[in-house]
């Protein structure tokens, strides 16, 4: 069974011990194996002698997502096509995909990083996980599936859809965990209530994530499933799931630092920024083998601290991300996160099932936020509409400072999502 309780709990200074070998080792491994990285170095006057420590990180140059794009497929690979036993892959809804590389001690370790996630909860071999994210190319459910296992928990490797099937499972094995996107579990949640089941599901937690979500979508899932709902973080490029996670606290995501370098830059200026700034993160993998990024610019903008937490885990915290620096709505020169919207809707008693369309007339952005009534409130709205709707554009713009067009549609009336929500139509870009 998996349990690693000292290195969660390793002081400040063994850590950064830690980090600074295994940086120096893989800015070697990297160099001598990876000829495009080698390259960007050399730009910038660099060899691997330069890096002695995680002091000497900010030296190194960024990868972006472009630079994957560029190098596809094989490109940023540092191992042998021999060596290696997996691929995931991103949706590559915002162009070519990133394929991410594992090798057998990258998969074992990755899976780890989940497990600890699943312990994180309280899990133990005596749990019945529930894994609905999507296996196949997207990371989600292969990553929980593997750290379920190794967390010693009953795995019910159900991917996504099917939710008479899911349902099913979740009551006759008797499911304590679940493991999916936020959106689908308001959904299984909205589906349990349909069917008169709240009384038979045993879910204590959730590990959620693939998906920005707000605080106010965590309590309505914690109501209305009846569990502890727990934020997870993870890239494709990076690993996938896992790279950090909450604790029992809620209070932010242990990133797994004996993998994973973390810093905040500014986004504009790439200045590395103190403890406690908001900022764009940034990971350097440090153990990984085929697919080591080094400098990946995750464009997710949020703050790292340090400050002790109630778990005892000592591993440096990330809020949930703050929004994106790069596919942010600006909206008449206005920063509008999906976020910001979904806190307003849920405060105002609405469910967190929405569409934002943004558009262009007349060379001016227009913003307007389609709103799905729950049953009760479409009941009960007969003549009521315009106030309603008026109430919310008062409130949005509150919020997000700017002018929201509201339109109240019928309950089911918004596509529901197996997977992750399409919550932003922009019109501006077709």
């Amino acid at each position: 069974m998996y349990y690693q309780p000292d290195i969660e709990t390793a002081s400040h200074e063994q850590i950064r011990a830690w980090q600074s070998e295994r940086l120096v080792k893989q800015v070697r491994h990297v160099w001598d194996n990876v000829p495009y990285y080698r390259q960007k170095m050399e730009e910038k006057g660099l060899t691997p002698d330069d890096i002695q420590s995680v002091d000497d990180l900010h030296k190194l140059p960024f990868l972006t997502k472009d630079d994957l794009r560029e190098c596809y497929p094989y490109g940023l690979l540092a191992k042998p096509l021999s060596e290696c036993v997996r691929i995931q892959s991103t949706s590559g809804t915002t162009g070519k995909r990133v394929v991410a590389f594992y090798t057998q001690h990258d998969v074992d370790l990755w899976e780890d990083c989940c497990a600890r996630a699943l312990m994180a909860t309280g899990a133990t071999k005596e749990d019945v996980v529930q894994v609905a994210y999507g296996y196949g190319l997207f990371t989600g459910g292969a990553g929980m599936h593997g750290g379920s296992h190794k967390a010693g928990c009953l795995t019910l490797p159900m991917s996504s859809g099917n939710t008479d099937r899911q349902l099913q499972f979740m009551v006759d094995l008797g499911a304590t965990v679940l493991c999916c996107t936020p959106s689908y579990a308001e959904y299984l949640a909205e589906s349990i209530h349909e069917r008169g089941l709240r009384d038979q599901i045993k879910l204590k937690a959730g590990i959620f994530g693939a998906e920005a979500w707000s605080e106010e979508m965590r309590r309505d899932i914690e109501k209305n499933l009846g569990l502890k709902a727990y934020d997870i973080y993870g890239l494709t490029e990076i690993s996938g799931p896992g790279v950090a996670f909450e604790c029992e606290a809620q209070a932010g995501m242990h990133i797994n630092e004996d993998h994973f370098i973390a810093e905040i830059i500014d986004p504009d200026t790439g200045e590395v920024l103190p403890e406690g700034s908001k900022g764009e993160l940034v990971f350097t993998c440090i153990t990984k083998e085929a697919f080591p990024l080094i400098r990946y610019r995750t464009r997710d903008i949020c703050v790292l601290t340090r400050k002790s937490c109630p778990c005892g885990r000592t591993h440096v915290k990330m809020s949930k991300p703050m929004g994106r620096s790069d596919d942010m709505l600006i909206v008449k020169g206005v920063n509008v996160f999906p976020s910001q919207i979904e806190a307003v809707l849920i405060e105002q008693g609405y469910p967190a099932n929405y569409q934002i369309v943004v558009d262009r007339v007349n060379h001016s952005d227009t913003l307007e936020v389609m709103v799905e009534m729950t049953p009760e409130i479409f009941s009960d709205s007969l003549g009521k509409i315009t106030d309603m709707e008026k109430s919310l554009v008062s409130a949005l713009k509150a919020m997000l400072g700017i002018y929201a067009k509201v339109k109240l549609v019928a309950p089911k009336s918004i596509t529901r999502s197996e997977g992750k929500a399409v919550r932003i139509i922009d019109k501006r870009k077709i």
